[in-house]
């Protein structure tokens, strides 16, 4: 009988705390195929906004707005990403951390950004 893992969650509840699933690795259920769905969203706006960062960077004409907000923009894609990968990582070595690397039993998930 496999081993349940613990899986943090690619959303936060209302009161943003980070959200966890208790899962069969071997049997993933509906949850884990929709935070799967979320998950590769996640990653391709982030894949979209490197190539948009680029040809922004590249563009003599873009002003400090137009860089703020695209920096914005990537820090919040960011943050994403390093979540999915900190909860693929987890579901590898079987711990239960959230983004910043704390244990995710206080519940709190990074709210910088």
């Amino acid at each position: 009988m496999p081993i349940p893992v613990t899986r943090v969650l690619p959303w936060t509840g209302a009161d943003g705390r980070t959200c966890l699933l208790i899962t069969d690795p071997e049997a993933p259920g509906p949850v884990s195929r929709v935070a799967d769905r979320i998950e590769a969203v996640q990653l391709g706006m982030g894949m979209g906004l490197i190539e948009h960062a680029r040809d922004m960077l590249a563009d003599p004409e873009a002003d400090a707005g137009q860089v703020r907000y695209l920096a914005g923009r990537l820090t919040e894609s960011l943050r994403d990403v390093v979540c999915v990968a900190v909860s693929r990582g987890n579901r590898l070595d079987g711990s239960a951390e959230d983004a910043t690397g704390s244990s995710v039993a206080d519940g709190h998930r990074s709210s910088r950004g």
